[in-house]
């Protein structure tokens, strides 16, 4: 399993999003964070099964 942790700014980098908005997907809990101190974190992992998760539901829309 990967543990890497993200901050935010990783995260919008990652997911090619503006910061802005990575903030409101996680405050709405839309995407998978957690705050330490006041400040987000993810796990990579955990990002890369929201993807693969969200990825599919996309694909059987299509169908």
């Amino acid at each position: 399993m990967d543990d890497e942790i993200f901050t935010l700014k990783e995260v919008a980098e990652y997911l090619k999003l503006a910061e802005k908005t990575t903030y409101r997907l996680a405050a709405a809990g839309k995407i998978p964070g957690f705050k330490v101190g006041g400040s987000w974190r993810f796990k990579k992992s955990e990002l890369e099964q929201w993807m693969d998760d969200h990825h599919n539901q996309s694909e059987d829309k299509d169908s």
